[in-house]
C-alpha cells in the first residue's frame, strides 16, 4: 500500500477511508462485502453460523454491556455513547482487537457486521467512524 512521508517522521499508510463498511448481519452476504467481521459480543439470534459467512468474530471490539444498554434504551445519548466507547477502544482487550482488525489485508474491503435493529445508533457505526478518524 502506498505510504505518505513527512520530513523527520516515519512513513504511515494512507487513509483507509472507504475500506470499512457496515452491514446488519441479517442482510444476505455478498461477495462485495470482502472480509466479514462480526463486532458484537453475543452471537446474533436466529442466525446459523454457516449462513452468517463470518470470517472473523472480534467480540472484544464490542462496547461494555453498560454502554450497549445505554444507547439501546435512549438513542438521544448517542454522543455520550460514542465518546465513552472511544475510551473503551483505547483500553485492553479492545486495543489488541483493533490491532488485529488493522492487520487484515488491505486489498479488499472489511465489512463490520452488527445485529442491532437501529441502523444509525449501534457500535458498528461508531467503530467505523472511529477507525476512519484514527490515523
Amino acid at each position: 500500500m502506498p505510504v505518505t512521508k513527512s520530513p523527520g517522521k516515519a512513513a504511515r499508510p494512507k487513509s483507509t477511508a472507504g475500506r470499512f463498511r457496515i452491514k446488519r448481519i441479517y442482510e444476505p452476504a455478498s461477495k462485495d462485502d470482502g472480509l466479514r467481521v462480526l463486532v458484537d459480543r453475543l452471537w446474533p439470534r436466529g442466525i446459523a453460523k454457516q449462513k452468517a459467512h463470518i470470517d472473523l468474530w472480534l467480540r472484544d471490539l464490542s462496547p461494555s454491556d453498560e454502554l450497549r444498554r445505554m444507547v439501546h434504551a435512549d438513542p438521544a445519548k448517542w454522543g455520550e455513547f460514542v465518546k465513552a466507547y472511544g475510551r473503551e477502544l483505547k483500553q485492553e482487550p479492545a486495543r489488541t482487537a483493533l490491532a488485529d482488525l488493522r492487520k487484515l489485508p488491505r486489498s479488499r474491503p472489511v465489512t463490520l457486521l452488527y445485529a442491532a435493529r437501529d441502523e444509525a445508533h449501534n457500535n458498528a457505526v461508531a467503530l467505523k467512524r472511529w477507525l476512519e478518524r484514527a490515523k
